[in-house]
């Protein structure tokens, strides 16, 4: 599964997936295989992105949407052994997990944080977008207002939204275009598969990190440098 993990660095630090060894490499059917049998995840299939870079909006008409032109086809759901070599593997979201989807250098950055303060985090994806998604708790979009409100973020203009019921990510090893594959930056355990964390215990580290990420941008280059 050598396509499923990637490294990613932020500054001089080198971010390698925890728990990744090399292994053979895997189609979207043995991936979606493993999802549905091994960590009891529903999955749905997805027509192929083709070679052309996936679209920056997506026919649903979410501009956030986490799987552009990669929506299932219909009956696609728990139907892994159908999955084509250039097919998509999908996570229905609001179902075993939510996902938090934020800028990449603030992800980053919040993990570090995160795991030096000993907190569990869940899997994380890292789509080939500039973004990352860790994965929570179901029902994290529907309180996502309200947890802002409460740790006093609402009235900040953030980076970070949340899927939920009715979206859809894209699951390694699936391809967006000519962006490359969907990865594991944090696979999934035993531990965290079937209990992801509620996204309180990460919301606040990601919320700062996203609000000092968007500090930077506006700062003049002479002075965040």
């Amino acid at each position: 599964m050598d396509n499923l993990f990637g490294e990613l660095r932020l500054g001089h630090l080198r971010l390698t997936p925890l728990g990744a060894r090399r292994r053979t490499k895997v189609t979207a059917s043995q991936a979606a295989a493993e999802y549905t049998g091994r960590w009891g995840w529903t999955v749905a299939t997805g027509a192929p992105a083709g070679s052309a870079t996936a679209p920056t909006r997506c026919p649903c008409g979410s501009d956030r949407c986490a799987a552009p032109g990669l929506h299932p086809v219909p009956g696609g759901e728990d139907r892994s052994r159908e999955t084509g070599a250039g097919g998509s593997v999908l996570f229905p979201t609001g179902r075993a997990f939510d996902v938090l989807d934020v800028p990449e250098q603030a992800g980053l950055q919040a993990l570090v944080r995160l795991e030096r303060m000993g907190t569990q985090v869940g899997p994380v994806l890292a789509p080939p977008t500039g973004r990352l998604q860790f994965l929570v708790a179901a029902g994290a979009a529907r309180r996502l207002p309200d947890l802002l409100y409460r740790m006093g973020w609402d009235d900040a203009a953030l980076d970070l939204t949340c899927h939920g019921e009715g979206s859809y990510v894209a699951a390694p090893p699936t391809a967006l275009g000519a962006l490359g594959p969907v990865r594991w930056l944090r696979r999934p355990t035993r531990d965290n598969a079937g209990c992801p964390p509620e996204a309180r215990l990460l919301l606040g580290t990601l919320a700062y990190a996203c609000h000092r990420g968007r500090e930077r941008t506006a700062e003049p280059a002479w002075l965040a440098s």
